[in-house]
């Protein structure tokens, strides 16, 4: 197979033979087997002649965006089993075949059907074969090929990014680098300088330059100042072929910014500062703020403030604020007016975070003098102390000066100070203090025992201005005195056994006092002297504030004595020395072999010798059996009683009232009959109960007649009497109790019983002169007629 391709230029059919030649070295298995003579035909016919196998590596070249009329023509396949009779048919496949590559079936010829773009894709590969249209078959095995696209200079070069930033610090020597930007051409970099990429700096200049190749830039002048100018707008443009004319270029923006050194120090404004501060401002108050400017910024313009020097580094203080990097002149200790009106101060303000490579350029701190006025103001008085404490015997007299507190105005006025104690500490009123000078007695008698401190408050005030005062505490201790005399620590119960031996130890007892000597208690314990020879117990004294009790004699009895009362003088050290007399309370009791107690009263002797304990017992349950019978006996006589025939409300017994409100006065009359009561004749004679049935028919026994006596008082009093001795009448027999009023009454009866028979039209009006009790009632009955109404 001969494969023919029509190029206009011989060195195009050059440099094909000698691709073709170098691509048959690196893949010698593209070939196959039969041997057939395959050339490259130029239009004028002459041939070259190679002896080669039948399919050839053939690899074409093909312009770039080519711009003709007519389709590319891009070359011919040809094969020498192609007699030109039509038989033969040549088919194209691979990369593009049918849509970017076509090709003549017939004769072989390949043509480009678009505009091919190198950047998009610079290799296509295709296969072809030849096959009988006849039979089918392929006349030669199929072989692949390569088209390449020819680059042409028609990308610019662009970017990575269409901004940059970057930054470079200020005072930066020349040629400090400070970005590097690149770009990048879309073009072959293997075939001409289409990809040669030169860079240069369109704007920007003096300040920045840029490396043609690496895109690199750089500071062109020295000791660029940020305080100066701190943006900086640098253009740079990239262009192909070399930066020769006719080259495609693309350009890029760069922001650069100077950043700050700590090359400036800071300096005041002004060299001087003036403030005032009255005298008695608290410490720490804030008189004014200075601040130094520092051209720099971030930690290089961060400042600290100290006093250098003055007669008021000891009197004021200076602080620095770190957000507004101020000074802030405080009070460190209390001014006075009277003792220095003036201060002058020197402060420095020094950056904290120097640059040593510009240490050079001079100190980096300033000084300013701070002038501080102290105004005059009225101030309340001093004490001489913070606080006093003051000593007292408590046995000092009332009346008596204690101590003393003084006090001054610091004023140049030197105004009159008054003295007074707060109440509030001194509620029971024990202090006083003179107004004139401050001396403090006593209003009344001290006890240490009871308050061995005092703590009031003095109030010193003057007198022409009563608003300015001070206070100061006063801590009053009283001293003891040995006014108490010691006594038993607690109440001792003793005994002796009845079988103690002489010299036995029965109790030890010791004392307390209530005074508080320097020295400590100290205790002697004697007899009393009256009885200094006590033939029954002996006092040891033990040394050690306590004393043992010992038994003087060979066994005690209950019988002759059951209690032993021994005195017992007892005495302290200190001066003047108190003494006091207790008396032990010796009880005699019974006591086993090992010195415990059983008994101690006599009646248990008696007892013990009279009676065991089965007697006892039996005692006691003949007691508890004749209790039982009498309250059997009370029971069954109570069982004897008959119950009442008649439990109704129909009771016939008309004086029994069942109900609990006050009834309905005279016209009630359905309860009992008023009319017995105050006529004694119409009263019935006494009959027997019919609700119970006795069981004795007594004699039924008449009283006398009452007629005579009209009293009613008496008739009730008779009339329960008569009962009461009546034995038919049951226990739980009623009566009805009618309140007396008395006799010769005022008034007379205040009772409406028998207002039905009165005169409507009675006068009430006296009721008003019996005072408020009566108000009431007054209300009630002495009104007009129209109110009664």
């Amino acid at each position: 197979m001969r494969t023919y391709h029509c190029i206009p230029l011989l060195i195009w059919t050059y440099m094909l033979y000698t691709v073709d030649t170098i691509l048959l070295q690196e893949k010698p298995n593209s070939y196959l087997s039969s041997k057939k003579i395959v050339g490259l035909t130029k239009d004028d016919g002459k041939m070259l002649r190679r002896t080669k196998r039948g399919w050839m590596w053939n690899q074409f070249f093909l312009l770039e965006e080519y711009t003709g009329t007519d389709t590319q023509y891009v070359g011919k396949l040809h094969t020498d089993q192609d007699k030109g009779d039509g038989n033969l048919k040549y088919i194209l496949t691979g990369d593009g075949a049918g849509s970017l590559f076509v090709i003549d079936e017939n004769t072989g010829d390949i043509h480009a059907a678009k505009k091919l773009d190198r950047e998009e894709k610079s290799l296509y590969i295709l296969r072809a074969k030849a096959i009988d249209r006849k039979t089918g078959r392929q006349v030669e095995p199929e072989s692949e090929f390569i088209i390449k696209i020819h680059d042409i200079n028609d990308n610019e070069p662009k970017f990575t990014k269409d901004l940059y930033t970057a930054s470079v610090p200020e005072m930066s020597g020349v040629g400090t680098s400070v970005i590097q930007v690149t770009a990048t051409d879309a073009d072959d970099v293997n075939y001409g300088n289409s990809a040669k990429v030169v860079y240069s700096i369109l704007q920007g200049q003096p300040y920045f330059s840029v490396d043609p190749e690496s895109g690199v830039i750089k500071t062109a002048l020295p000791d660029m100042s940020r305080e100066n100018r701190e943006q900086y707008q640098v253009v740079i443009q990239a262009k192909d072929m070399g930066g020769q004319m006719g080259g495609l270029s693309g350009t890029t923006t760069v922001n650069i910014t100077l950043t700050d050194v700590n090359n400036n120090p800071p300096r005041f404004p002004q060299s001087t500062y003036q403030f005032n501060s009255p005298e008695s401002v608290p410490l720490g108050t804030h008189l004014g703020r200075i601040k130094a400017n520092d051209p720099d910024v971030g930690e290089n313009a961060e400042m600290e403030y100290s006093i250098a020097e003055g007669d008021g580094a000891d009197m004021f203080d200076v602080i620095t604020d770190k957000d507004t990097q101020e000074g802030i002149i405080t009070v460190k200790q209390n001014l006075d007016f009277e003792n220095q009106m003036l201060y002058t101060l020197r402060v420095d303000a020094s950056n904290t975070h120097p640059d040593p490579r510009f240490l050079h350029l001079g100190p980096f701190k300033d000084t300013a003098v701070v002038k501080i006025s102290v105004e005059d103001i009225d101030e309340p008085p001093v004490f001489s102390k913070v606080s006093y404490l003051i000593e007292v015997d408590e046995d000092v007299k009332e009346g008596s000066i204690i101590g003393q507190v003084t006090a001054y105005d610091p004023d140049a006025r030197n105004n009159l100070i008054k003295y007074s104690v707060d109440r509030h500490t001194d509620m029971d009123r024990i202090f006083g203090i003179h107004s004139e000078n401050g001396s403090i007695f006593t209003l009344k008698a001290l006890d240490r025992e009871s308050s061995p401190w005092h703590n009031i408050t003095v109030t010193a005030t003057e007198i022409n201005n009563p608003k300015q005062s001070s206070h100061i505490p006063v801590f009053i201790r009283i001293l003891d005195i040995n006014d108490h005399a010691p006594e038993f620590a607690m109440y001792y119960e003793t005994f002796v056994c009845e079988n103690a031996k002489p010299g036995q130890l029965i109790q030890t007892v010791s004392v307390m006092d209530k005074d508080d000597p320097p020295r400590g208690h100290k205790f002697y314990f004697e007899p009393v002297p009256e009885f200094t020879l006590n033939p029954n117990f002996t006092i040891v004294d033990n040394k050690d504030n306590t004393a043992g009790i010992m038994t003087r004699k060979d066994g005690y009895s209950r019988n002759k004595m059951s209690t032993y009362l021994l005195p017992i003088l007892i005495f302290d050290n200190d001066y003047p020395i108190q003494s006091s007399t207790g008396t032990l309370t010796i009880r005699v009791c019974a006591c086993d072999n090992q010195g415990n107690m059983q008994s101690c009263t006599a009646e248990a002797l008696v007892l013990s010798a009279g009676l065991s304990t089965g007697a006892l017992v039996a005692i006691l349950l003949c007691v508890l059996i004749l209790l039982i019978l009498v309250v059997l006996f009370a029971a069954l006589k109570r069982q004897r009683k008959k119950e009442p025939l008649i439990i109704s409300k129909d009771d016939v017994r008309d004086n029994i009232v069942t109900y609990n409100d006050e009834g309905g006065g005279e016209e009630d009359t359905q309860a009992f009959d008023i009319g017995t009561l105050r006529n004694p004749e119409a009263r019935e004679d006494s009959k027997l109960r019919r609700d119970v049935m006795p069981e004795t028919i007594f004699q039924i026994r008449r009283t006398v007649p009452l007629w005579e006596n009209i009293d009613v008082q008496d008739f009730i009093h008779r009339r329960l009497k008569e009962n009461d001795a009546d034995p038919s009448a049951p226990p739980y027999d009623s009566l009805a109790t009618y309140a007396y009023e008395g006799n010769d009454s005022i008034a007379d009866s205040l009772s409406s019983l028998e207002s039905l028979t009165a005169d409507c039209n009675q006068d009430y009006d006296y009721l008003s002169d019996w005072g408020p009790r009566f108000k009431k009632l007054a209300d009630m009955y002495g009104g007009d007629d129209s109110d009664r109404d």
